[in-house]
């Protein structure tokens, strides 16, 4: 995972600190996901998912749709 990560990341022009502080953690907690260091949290991949407009499936390569879900929310 850590290269899709890291590339939709660099293809948006953001900084890991960037992206650590949207999802509210510190840059070496993220750039250890990045590095696939730690495991991603759900909280944190829903997160990620929504902030870059695919789905969980794609973060973790179960997919290469980057297509999100539609949305169940009404």
């Amino acid at each position: 995972m850590n290269t899709r990560l890291k590339d939709l990341r660099e293809d948006k022009d953001l900084t890991q600190a960037e992206i650590s502080k949207l999802l509210n953690i510190s840059q070496v907690a993220y750039s250890y996901y990045e590095l696939n260091r730690r495991s991603v949290p759900i909280e944190i991949l829903v997160k990620l998912a929504d902030f870059y407009h695919t789905s969980v499936d794609y973060l973790l390569y179960r997919t290469e749709d980057s297509t999100p879900y539609p949305s169940n929310k009404k």
